[in-house]
């Protein structure tokens, strides 16, 4: 029952609450991949990205890596909402088949937006799969955060931050970049760094 009527209003709220703020963004002038490319974002601020990925590449495809559990569930549905489909799963976590559901996602023209730290923690850590997914299919990566003038923030693990109506919103994406070649860790590294930038 859950699945019927918490998504619809958790995107009515999602998309009420950012019509009541003001929005500000700060893009590359570097345009954003032809091809599908990776997005990297912080769990935590989930809630607001989506709409940054509308602005960037409007009328392109995007599936987000979502867990298998509930929550997970109850996020694609919401995500559904905004026209974007999903790869259930986690890098963590049945890494395989969430690899595989990757690569057949991207074949069909999706990019695929991570969570590097999702879906348990630790809050800003990098997980592996994201590297694994750009270099094994080459792909670059653009890094997604937001900021809240005024938010509320849980005392979940990843801190989640609801924004409050009629705050101001900054946007953010990162210029894309290339981890090919580049040792796994480094890799992960120079991620966590461009996340972080803009905290």
């Amino acid at each position: 029952m859950l699945l019927g009527i918490v998504p619809p209003i958790g995107y009515l709220f999602i998309r009420l609450l950012y019509l009541s703020c003001k929005k500000r963004y700060h893009l590359p002038e570097e345009p954003m991949p032809e091809e599908p490319y990776l997005v990297a974002f912080w769990h935590g601020e989930i809630l607001m990205d989506p709409f940054l990925f509308l602005k960037t590449t409007p009328g392109r495809k995007m599936a987000l890596m979502i867990s298998e559990h509930f929550d997970g569930e109850l996020i694609a549905k919401t995500a559904s909402y905004f026209g974007f489909d999903f790869v259930r799963g986690s890098s963590r976590k049945g890494a395989i088949k969430v690899l595989k559901e990757s690569f057949r996602k991207i074949a069909e023209g999706y990019s695929i937006a991570i969570s590097p730290d999702g879906p348990k923690g630790p809050r800003h850590s990098v997980a592996d799969g994201i590297v694994v997914i750009a270099q094994k299919k080459r792909m670059k990566i653009v890094t997604y955060n937001y900021k809240a003038s005024r938010y509320w923030q849980l005392k979940s693990w990843d801190r989640f931050v609801i924004p409050k109506p009629f705050s101001t919103l900054d946007f953010y994406a990162s210029a894309p970049f290339d981890v090919t070649g580049m040792e796994r860790e480094e890799a992960k590294k120079l991620i966590r760094e461009k996340l972080l930038e803009k905290i």
